[in-house]
């Protein structure tokens, strides 16, 4: 990948989305394999400021692992924090720490190179942001929520007084944490309200799971996965999650919505994630996102055309959204 296209796209990220300062202090969190990343991240983070650091720690054995402690420290020093890793610290006290110490956060698990170049980055985040908000909004402001997909989704849970977390690839104030380019917006449902099946039909973007092969199956009781089905890659995930030895991993922690029409769905968290018109179903940690469990993992699950019912009123319908706010997408301006 072309050094000066990779440039081109890592300044978007700290100019754009991170809006760095002259002054403050860059924390750059990298593993061996997102170095590329962190190196353009770094020099068009140098263009703005001379305060610029690169952290390598360790890969993580599994996605929502916490760093090591001298990684920790350094990002609760942060002003702004990148994270290009493969393994997803997002889900980490180290990460809520940060935030909580005023950190401006961009989140970036999975980020390889080409993804500076093509795809999501690509989009015009200000104005999908009136979208993004305005979907937060709903769901901070509901009770009951039932998705559904053509593929046999039916899950139903509440949301009564959880807060949103609208990601919409920019960070403009202390604590303000997003993901790019997967912009989304979510929340995290009350702790044993979740009842009912997920089809995961699209994707699995952590573990080495992907695009899924067959659709995997999710019974949902109490809050929880009760039981995982499908072929092989079902059989993966069962096996994994049943290593970690805490039920709490079987949480339904998240649900969110991918509203970025320049991401592919391909296997990356980062661009699948950030699907306009799918859906995503997060398991196991919830406490980054308004909920109550720290557990060892978490990972999402995603499904196309969902239709969404808050309160009895559909507000998404088999992928598309029926609000104003997403004109701008559905007439190819954003």
């Amino acid at each position: 990948m072309d050094n000066l296209l990779m440039l081109r796209g890592a300044r978007k990220l700290v100019t754009t989305c991170a809006n760095v300062q002259p002054g403050e202090e860059v924390v750059i969190v990298t593993d061996f394999a997102g170095h590329r990343v962190a190196e353009a991240v770094a020099a068009a983070a140098l263009e703005r400021t001379d305060a610029v650091n690169i952290i390598v720690m360790p890969p993580r054995s599994i996605d929502g692992e916490e760093p090591t402690k001298t990684v920790a420290a350094a990002m609760s020093a942060a002003n702004v924090l990148f994270t290009p890793v493969k393994q997803s610290i997002t889900h980490t006290y180290a990460t809520r720490t940060a935030i909580g110490n005023g950190a401006r956060g961009i989140m970036l698990s999975q980020f390889n190179p080409n993804m500076l170049v093509t795809g999501g980055i690509n989009a015009d985040f200000e104005a999908i942001r009136p979208l993004c908000f305005k979907v937060g909004e709903l769901l901070a402001n509901c009770d009951k929520v039932h998705l559904t997909t053509p593929a046999g989704t039916d899950l139903r849970l509440s949301l009564k007084g959880r807060p949103s977390n609208p990601h919409c690839g920019l960070v403009r104030k202390p604590g303000d944490f997003t993901t790019v380019p997967n912009i989304e917006c979510s929340s995290s449902p009350i702790e044993g309200t979740s009842e009912g099946v997920i089809i995961v039909d699209a994707s699995i973007p952590y573990y080495g799971v992907g695009l899924v092969k067959e659709p995997i199956r999710f019974d949902v009781g109490n809050g929880r996965v009760t039981r995982i089905s499908g072929g092989y890659q079902a059989d993966f995930l069962d096996q994994l999650l049943a290593r970690q030895g805490d039920p709490a991993v079987y949480n339904i922690a998240q649900i969110s919505f991918g509203l970025n029409p320049h991401c592919p769905m391909e296997g990356v968290m980062l661009h699948d994630e950030g699907v306009y018109g799918t859906a995503h179903i997060g398991i196991g940690t919830s406490v980054l996102l308004g909920g109550e469990v720290k557990t060892l993992t978490h990972f999402d699950s995603l499904m196309w055309k969902p239709t969404l019912s808050l309160d009895g009123k559909i507000v998404l319908k088999d992928g598309k959204w029926l609000l104003p706010e997403a004109d701008v997408i559905h007439s190819g301006r954003a």
